[in-house]
């Protein structure tokens, strides 16, 4: 064969093989120029990771945008995870947050429970997002006040429990609810709060400490009787449809549960 021919084979061949690497060869730049929309939530989310720590309401923000505007990103649940935790962060923290908290000066005669029926919040959430130790408070004191509308969502299709400011979810947490479908659907109101509740089991009056004790320790009734959102004894339970119609959560869950949602909150439950 002509050497001509069989060198213009050769670089044909060769031509052929380097298209075809690189072809296969990964190209971020090209990818990201397929899909702006990727890229877009991609920045973002780098932007909110950057700004968490010295800018924690910026990152609130951009966290949102992304959940909003690109739900189909590929770390959605990530995004949605680091919100939930920057949302406990804020609200639990002594930071103001325009438009959200206010502060109170203790005047004579105040104590934390007439504060926190003045604001319509919880004692335990007083303390938990002022770091207080105790009840005791002093004149001139500056309280740090959360503004917000706390409200629960269950969903037990899926079994979780969506804690809400007003409609925004500030965190997610997994529950147990009703086995046949025995947890009622609808809408309800805290009516009744107890730190160790006892329990009435069919006429045995079950005490806080025992283990037998299904309540765990705390207690959220509704203004529907014998149901309530509670605590367990058995947290293996939990992500499950095995109660009697009450809405189970794990003891660590239910107590910060507890001091977000104060009487008279709502609480929706859907199939």
């Amino acid at each position: 064969m002509d050497k001509r021919v069989i060198f213009a084979v050769g670089v044909v061949v060769a031509a052929s093989i380097f298209f075809m690497l690189i072809g296969k060869k990964p190209d971020n730049s090209i990818q990201a120029a397929q899909n702006p929309v990727d890229q877009q939530a991609r920045e973002l989310y780098q932007q909110a990771v950057k700004l968490k720590e010295r800018k924690p309401v910026e990152a609130r923000q951009l966290y949102r945008e992304i959940l909003e505007k690109h739900p189909d990103v590929d770390n959605i649940a990530e995004v949605q995870r680091e919100l939930h935790q920057l949302n406990m962060e804020l609200i639990l923290s002594n930071r103001p947050v325009e438009g959200k908290t206010i502060i109170h000066d203790v005047a004579p005669g105040d104590t934390l429970g007439k504060i926190a029926k003045k604001y319509g919040v919880t004692v335990g959430f007083i303390k938990r997002s002022n770091g207080f130790k105790s009840d005791v408070i002093r004149v001139g004191q500056k309280v740090r006040i959360w503004q917000g509308d706390f409200n629960v969502f269950v969903d037990k299709s899926q079994n979780i429990l969506l804690l809400r400011d007003g409609k925004e979810v500030v965190k997610i947490y997994s529950v147990a609810t009703g086995e046949n479908n025995s947890t009622p659907v609808g809408e309800f109101t805290i009516t009744s709060r107890l730190v160790d509740p006892v329990w009435f089991n069919r006429g045995v009056v079950v005490p806080p400490e025992s283990p037998q004790n299904e309540l765990g320790t705390r207690w959220l009734g509704f203004d529907i009787p014998g149901y309530g959102i509670h605590g367990t004894v058995k947290p293996e339970t939990v992500g499950a449809q095995v109660t009697a119609g009450c809405v189970r959560m794990r003891n660590e869950d239910v107590e910060v549960l507890y001091d977000f949602l104060p009487m008279g909150a709502k609480v929706t439950i859907v199939n």
